[in-house]
């Protein structure tokens, strides 16, 4: 098969009259200035799938039901009550058939790689289904039924608050044990290597839920994979973890813990200059979730400061409200702008704000999910070619800039593995996903 564009973002920029061929899941040849073939399908523009490196799929249920204001200040808090209540009702059955619904509506927006930061683990009553990994399997089989790339990161999580505290009621459906921890890896390992893309990482669910001496031994025994927690996402966090050890959480990591390339800092809000510093010259992504951040009211991450040095980012729809490459990127540009009265803040002196914002997510989302993302032979076939006909621009960057800022450019088609997902902005399979998944909510809606 062969994909034919009039233009493509490649690694070194944009080319003109691009025809890609694919070798199975492959990529074969990426060949510039090239002549269109019989046969070939043509598109004008051709960009690489964007990773989404941090999602919980069981929250896509509750989108736009926790937008109630209770009788007193809403916080994060009071919305992670909402959302025990929904892991709670869950069976495997509907986490699969929201999880399909989801990667799909990721595949229809250019997302080609989840990663699932997955830590919905065990029965309703708290305890471990005779299978342990009977939802990790539930993932893997969404992302196959929609045909999205999978990093799936198990989720430990064993505690409630800083200073090992026991669980509370709410939690019980993600607590494990360092032991029923390691089978649930090893299990969810088998789910990985089934799956076309598949990968496996680490997460640990915040400096709350994990003890330091469960942190080192979790770490020991992972290896060189990817390794995620969420970390300074709030200020009581940061007020909570300077009154159990006497650092703030990300301080606390980068003293304690080996963090380099491998780490991802989900949210990473609340940090010093000196944190945010010395975060950026380890290595360590930043995991960017702009829409749920804004939606919960976490704060702004600090994005000047880390990329003047060197820091690598990408994004993730965490809660999954709203799917949106687009809108993700753009959110994140708006926010910097608000809290410091500027414009084009991401970007550098006379660089298209759009196109800084694609690069970074791109190739911090793919370090961080050990999924490489790129147009070059030899690469995983994940592709996205964009309907731009009512845009006129005077650079092809500024494709990217009326995509992320303008709205002037949809997605037309997705692949990914060199097989077809979405046609004309349309999932290939959405008939039967869409059935299954209103089929799903009117019970958990009713329930």
């Amino acid at each position: 098969m062969a994909v034919f564009a009039e233009k493509a973002l490649l690694a070194e920029g944009w080319k003109k009259n691009v025809r890609i061929t694919f070798d199975g899941c492959s990529i074969e040849s990426v060949t510039p200035d090239a002549t269109p073939q019989a046969g070939d399908e043509r598109h004008a523009i051709v960009v690489p799938g964007m990773p989404n490196l941090h999602s919980h799929a069981f929250q896509r249920a509750m989108a736009g039901l926790a937008e109630v204001r209770g009788p007193a200040s809403d916080s994060f808090w009071s919305w992670r009550t909402v959302m025990y209540d929904f892991a709670l009702s869950m069976t495997p059955e509907e986490i699969e058939a929201v999880a399909a619904q989801l990667y799909m509506e990721m595949l229809e927006a250019g997302f080609t790689r989840v990663g699932e930061f997955h830590y919905l683990h065990h029965d309703k009553d708290g305890r471990p289904y005779e299978n342990i990994a009977e939802h990790a399997e539930r993932i893997g089989a969404a992302s196959t039924s929609a045909g999205i790339n999978l990093t799936l990161l198990p989720v430990f999580y064993a505690h409630s608050n800083f200073g090992g505290q026991p669980p509370i009621d709410g939690q019980r459906r993600f607590i494990n044990s360092l032991d029923s921890f390691a089978r649930l890896m090893d299990a969810s390992g088998k789910v990985t290597a089934k799956l076309d893309g598949g990968e496996l990482g680490l997460a640990l669910h915040s400096l709350r839920a994990v003890t330091p001496d469960e942190l080192q031994t979790l770490v020991a025994n992972h290896g060189n994979g990817p390794i995620h927690i969420h970390v300074a996402e709030q200020v009581k966090e940061v007020e909570d973890c300077i009154s159990w050890s006497g650092a703030r959480p990300v301080e606390w990591l980068l003293a304690n813990a080996p963090v380099d390339e491998r780490w991802c800092f989900i949210h990473a809000t609340h940090m010093t200059k000196a944190e945010t510093t010395e975060m950026a010259t380890r290595g360590a992504i930043a995991g960017l979730c702009p829409i749920t951040e804004a939606n919960l009211g976490d704060g702004i991450f600090p994005a000047e400061t880390f990329l003047q040095n060197g820091g690598q980012f990408g994004v993730g729809s965490d809660s999954n409200i709203s799917i949106s490459v687009a809108h993700e990127l753009r959110q994140l540009e708006y926010s910097e702008r608000l809290g410091l009265r500027a414009r084009n803040v991401i970007a550098a002196a006379g660089q298209s704000t759009g196109r800084r914002l694609f690069d970074g997510a791109l190739s911090g989302g793919a370090k961080a999910l050990s999924g490489a993302t790129g147009l070059a032979a030899g690469a995983s076939a994940d592709m996205v070619s964009l309907d731009a006909r009512d845009v006129f621009v005077r650079s092809d960057d500024q494709l990217l800039d009326h995509w992320i800022f303008a709205d002037g450019v949809a997605v037309d088609s997705v692949w990914t593995n060199g097989r077809k997902r979405v046609a004309d902005g349309r999932h290939v399979d959405r008939q039967r996903i869409v059935e299954q998944f209103r089929k799903t909510m009117k019970s958990l809606v009713n329930s």
